[in-house]
């Protein structure tokens, strides 16, 4: 029990501070690339660091939310294919293959 506290004294600050540096070194790179290509093709201006962080949020909420997507509906659409897939017959999956590359059935 001791001992389990102890590991998680180091382990919640080194947490921390990895996903801060993970962070930063994502916000780096947003804006290394932000000020090489767009100011050159397209006249926008530059970006500090505080600012390609906050684009990087905007871009993580609006097209890839937090990874809290929990097997929603994406999750079950694979897991119902796969079932399907795994309960047919080789003649049945050779029969779907053709029906998916639109070749006509004779």
């Amino acid at each position: 029990m001791m001992r389990d506290r102890r590991n998680l004294i180091w382990i919640a600050p080194l947490a921390v501070v990895g996903f801060t540096a993970f962070a930063v070194l994502g916000a780096w790179v947003v804006m290394t690339l932000w000020n090489w290509l767009t100011p050159g093709l397209f006249g926008w201006p530059t970006l500090r660091l505080p600012q390609a962080l906050g684009l990087l949020v905007l871009c993580r909420i609006l097209f890839g939310g937090f990874g809290m997507h929990g097997g929603g509906p994406r999750g079950a659409v694979k897991r119902r294919m796969f079932e399907r897939w795994e309960g047919m017959s080789d003649e049945e999956r050779a029969k779907f293959r053709e029906g998916m590359r639109g070749t006509p059935e004779c």
